[in-house]
């Protein structure tokens, strides 16, 4: 699948799981780790868990097989790795203490202020 596709995917996926407060980061000139970096937070770990699962059920319909989910357990932070493109899915405290906005320190290319 073509990155553009699958982000669009993942923002609809996020938005129809009435994610909060998603940002994407294009992080493709100061990392290889990926291209894009998403960010989001859920209102409750029930919340965070049920985005996550979504977004991994999305992913494989459209062929795409996550290289790993991290986090699931105690679902403060879970991260879907869908290689061009990470997600990480949060609670607002967690999301407030990491603060990855400000770690990779760029402007993003979308916000959707839920």
């Amino acid at each position: 699948m073509i990155t553009s596709d699958l982000l669009k995917l993942i923002q609809t996926t996020l938005e129809d799981m009435k994610a909060i407060d998603i940002i994407v980061l294009d992080v493709e000139k100061i990392t290889s780790i990926a291209d894009y970096m998403i960010i989001c937070s859920g209102n409750s770990t029930r919340h965070v868990k049920a985005i996550a699962r979504e977004l991994v059920e999305k992913a494989k319909s459209a062929q795409v097989r996550p290289l790993g989910v991290e986090g699931e357990q105690d679902a403060e932070w879970i991260l879907v790795d869908l290689a061009n493109i990470i997600i990480h899915v949060m609670l607002p405290k967690a999301r407030d203490f990491y603060n990855l906005e400000k770690l990779w320190n760029i402007e993003s290319i979308s916000q959707n202020e839920d």
